[in-house]
């Protein structure tokens, strides 16, 4: 260790990464504990995803007002003016937060961590950065997030085309032009929804290459006036505290019966009522068994295929894109919501390429090239999502106890950790939004505060017992992951090939990287774990 002491090291009890809403709570909440704490982050502002995605189009699908934090110096003195806030909104409410929690005395950003490792004599992290900062701290908190490491297809000559090539998450603060320009978007995820309407707009020719057909809702947007709310300000108290009892971290959940509970025609009518809802509702506010039988799944199917087919004119495209064959369950893949992306296949310039059909040859100077044709373009815009929720960790040089490597550990079985917060080996180590958490099934907001106090609860019961470090067991770790999978494998979700189970990156392992078991069941886990003496965990170092 000489040499890094020799190194001008700043000492912490924590050490926070990601200006998202995790990173940014995790620092309000330790540093109101009176810990010495510091943020960094690798974008030059608050907003986490926020600040890096500013395509066009770029919103979020979770509906007003629950997407932001229950502190009441935000919520009532902040107006949101959409029920779907845009990109812009969001970074606003994110410089909003920062001035009312004055964060920014205690955040580095462009920062961008590149190693973290555990001395076992010092009962420390070491961490280093790529711009040369060293930190040593007791706690090492990487709230790196879902969507952090990006994914790019690694097709034969992609760096040979000589136009503008984006991933959607790199997205120019100077707005590239796009007025009667030929773009491809590539991926039909969340994002290739949301981008490829807005881009239809004004594109000249717009081809949409999509892999597997995405099931997205109708988002029914609302604009409020400056007096208009989605919800009262007085509502608002009870509403934050009943969001953590909601399964999904909303203040809604399934209706408490089976879809074959209801007769057809009442069927209907409650299909009707949720997807006139225009939000998550009709994929996680309806029937119970939807995500668990194959059967009320297809019923789901059905209506969705029936509601999108009419919407699209040419018959061939309604097969591409609702098949008549249900291509898999629906609600396995992450639905979007969008406002018109069917509808702009019936435009003259919007074009879809299936590579199922007619897979991608090669990238070429001018284009793509196909089984079919060469496809000219001036953009090509990559909408083909992340190494999504283990990516920001393995990133990063992780090494615990042994040297062991976070990453080298997360390949050879996939993601392990304990209760979706820590992993066997690596003390004094937490995150939040992380593989095997409610994750991507949980409000963000929600699932950010209810993780980060239960971390800064650790950290307290530590620094009152005089112990220097506290590791998750691998045993228990194993049962962790035996639950979340068992929990998983009874419902439909690994019968969807998709992010949720890792499949979108090559040679990742296939594991269950959410936990499907609900916000409630998750959080009452962290309750018991830590009323039990934080049953699970083992501790070393106490201070004399």
């Amino acid at each position: 260790m000489a040499s890094t002491e020799a190194i001008k090291v700043e000492e912490l009890d924590a050490l926070v990464i990601g200006a998202g809403f995790s990173g940014v709570y995790q620092l309000k909440k330790l540093r109101d504990e009176g810990y010495k704490v510091k943020l960094v982050e690798a974008g030059s502002d608050y907003g986490g995803i926020w600040y890096w995605n500013r395509y066009p189009g770029a919103r979020v699908d979770s509906h007003a007002p629950h997407y932001q934090f229950s502190d009441p110096i935000l919520w009532k003195n902040f107006h949101w003016s959409q029920r779907f806030p845009d990109h812009k909104e969001l970074r606003r409410y994110f410089k909003f937060v920062a001035e009312k929690w004055d964060l920014r005395k205690d955040t580095y950003f462009d920062t961008y961590v590149t190693s973290a490792t555990w001395d076992e004599e010092q009962y420390k992290w070491i961490i280093n950065t790529k711009d040369g900062r060293t930190f040593k701290a007791t706690f090492f908190l990487p709230h790196t997030g879902i969507a952090a490491s990006r994914a790019v297809p690694d097709w034969k000559g992609v760096k040979s085309f000589k136009g503008l090539m984006i991933h959607s998450s790199y997205w120019p603060h100077d707005e590239p032009e796009l007025k009667g320009k030929k773009i491809a978007v590539v991926g039909t995820g969340s994002t290739g929804v949301q981008l490829s309407h807005t881009i239809s707009e004004d594109a000249g020719e717009l081809v949409v290459f999509q892999r597997t057909p995405a099931m997205p809702l109708h988002m029914r947007q609302i604009d409020y006036a400056e007096d208009e709310e989605a919800m009262s300000k007085d509502a608002l108290e009870k509403f934050f505290k009943v969001c953590p009892d909601g399964y999904w971290g909303f203040d809604f959940g399934f209706i408490q019966k089976g879809t074959f509970d209801d007769d057809e025609a009442q069927r209907r009518a409650n299909y009707e009522a949720l997807w006139k809802a225009g939000d998550f509702t009709y994929w996680l506010g309806t029937y119970t068994d939807m995500l668990f039988n194959p059967d009320a799944n297809h019923e789901a199917y059905k209506f969705w295929r029936e509601k999108t087919r009419a919407r699209i004119n040419d018959p061939k495209l309604q097969e591409l894109l609702a098949p008549e064959k249900q291509p898999y369950p629906f609600g396995t893949k992450r639905v979007p919501l969008e406002r018109g992306y069917f509808d702009m296949f019936n435009k003259p310039n919007v074009h879809l390429v299936d590579v199922n059909h007619t897979p991608v040859v090669e990238v070429t100077e001018k284009g793509i090239r196909t089984t079919e044709k060469e496809w000219d373009f001036d953009i090509i815009i990559l909408a083909t999502g992340f190494d999504a929720v283990t990516g920001g960790l393995t990133s990063i040089d992780i090494r615990g106890i042994g040297g062991q490597s976070l990453k080298d550990k997360f390949q050879a079985r996939g993601p392990t950790t304990y209760c979706g917060i820590s992993v066997a080996g690596f003390p004094n180590m937490f995150f939040s939004s992380g593989p095997q958490a409610p994750t991507a099934f949980c409000n963000g907001p929600t699932c950010s505060e209810l993780q980060g106090n239960w971390i800064a609860d650790v950290m307290n019961r530590l620094s009152k017992a005089g112990i220097s470090s506290i590791v998750a067991d691998e045993e228990s770790e194993k049962e962790w992951i035996d639950h979340v999978e068992a929990v998983a494998y009874a419902s439909l979700l690994p019968k969807g090939k998709s992010w949720y189970m890792g499949d979108n990156i090559p040679g990742k392992p296939r594991r269950v990287q959410m936990y499907l078991g609900g916000v409630p069941n998750y959080h009452e886990k962290l309750r018991s774990c830590a009323s039990n003496g934080y049953k699970g965990f083992h501790f070393e170092g106490l201070k004399v």
